[in-house]
């Protein structure tokens, strides 16, 4: 079988690159697409040397949005028509779920923030919708996920992949050349060119401040766009680093102390690793991280102040064999559900179809 994997954002490789593996062990044929986004590009090519690009970064305002979108439809699927996959398979491409369906092929999707608009036409074109068990139901129904489609899965989708990585014990060095610093902070700015995030944040800024001030603290800030580099060039914080890159983020968040997250996929990460890791989200709150804030994985930060006294982290992160095991589990899921999908029968544990 052809499965179609389509990487539209800088997670997507990270998530989808042990699935991949899975499927070519089983015998199948996988089919890369990436668009060059944010670092999406460059760490799929990593993992897939052979990948397709089509599209390229979203562009500021609603209307332009649109347009590339359709761009890229257009593109997909002349790609598409060409090689003949089986099954499409993303975390919510709408540009593959549009182009599969316009060809018949079945498409799988994931997603886990229930507050996204464009769920509306993903989830009413895609043949089977992966989500976390903890999303509420009623939400996603409204967005035309009924009850046949959805399988639930447990636990929260970074748990498929966070594991999938042997931790480089000289991340540090590479990106703070010198002596260890006493304190190490990781932040992660906003998703500000999403149509479901607000683009100003400015108790993000003011963090920075608060952190980059204090004596033995670096603190490196994972950036998403060309814009927001120069930005934070500009507010001429000591202590900052701005990686022009990508990097292996899943070891410099497992080295950090603490971790600042304005988005949404890497604040999880580090909370599943067990990083003291708050977030400062300026969207409406998904369900997941309502989760994990109940849990206390993570902390909301409202006020800058709360981050004026970093320490030490105190304790060790969950080992890679921790994460690991966990992954398989839900590795198994979507491995299955995609075969399904396209017409094969496969035997992996651990799902559960939602109820009507």
């Amino acid at each position: 079988m052809k499965i179609w994997i389509d990487c539209s954002n800088s997670p997507h490789p990270l998530l989808f690159a042990p699935v991949g593996r899975r499927l070519v062990e089983g015998g199948h044929e996988v089919l890369i697409t990436a668009r060059d986004n944010a670092q999406t590009l460059e760490l799929a090519r990593e993992r897939w040397p052979e990948v397709d690009v089509i599209g390229g970064a979203s562009p500021r305002g609603r209307s332009s949005k649109v347009a590339a979108i359709c761009d890229r439809i257009a593109d997909l699927r002349r790609w598409a028509a060409r090689v003949r996959p089986d099954v499409a398979l993303s975390h919510n491409s709408y540009a593959q779920i549009v182009a599969a369906r316009s060809l018949r092929i079945p498409a799988v999707t994931a997603m886990d923030f229930e507050h996204q608009p464009a769920n509306h036409l993903a989830f009413r074109l895609a043949r089977t919708i992966l989500v976390p068990e903890v999303m509420g139901v009623e939400a996603i129904r409204r967005q035309g996920a009924t009850p046949t489609k959805v399988v639930q899965y447990p636990g929260l989708k970074e748990e498929l992949y966070i594991g999938d990585f042997k931790p480089d014990r000289e991340i540090l060095a590479k990106v703070s050349p010198g002596p260890r610093p006493r304190i190490v902070a990781v932040a992660r700015t906003a998703p500000t060119r999403a149509l479901y995030h607000s683009s100003s944040n400015p108790l993000f800024e003011t963090a920075l401040r608060t952190v980059c001030s204090q004596e033995g603290v670096v603190c490196v800030v994972l950036t998403r766009h060309a814009e927001q580099v120069a930005a934070i060039e500009d507010l001429g914080l000591p202590n900052c680093i701005l990686p022009r890159t990508a990097i292996d983020s899943r070891s410099l968040v497992y080295a950090a102390d603490v971790m600042i997250g304005a988005g949404g996929t890497m604040t999880r990460e580090a909370a599943v690793m067990g990083i003291p890791t708050w977030t400062l989200f300026a969207g409406k709150a998904p369900a997941v991280d309502a989760w994990l804030e109940r849990r206390e994985m993570i902390r909301r930060l409202t006020r800058p102040d709360q981050l004026a006294h970093l320490t030490p982290r105190l304790s060790s992160p969950r080992t890679p064999g921790e994460l690991h095991a966990r992954g398989s589990l839900l590795e198994g899921v979507v491995v299955r559900e995609t075969l399904a999908a396209g017409g094969v029968e496969s035997i992996s544990p651990g799902f559960a179809v939602l109820s009507a």
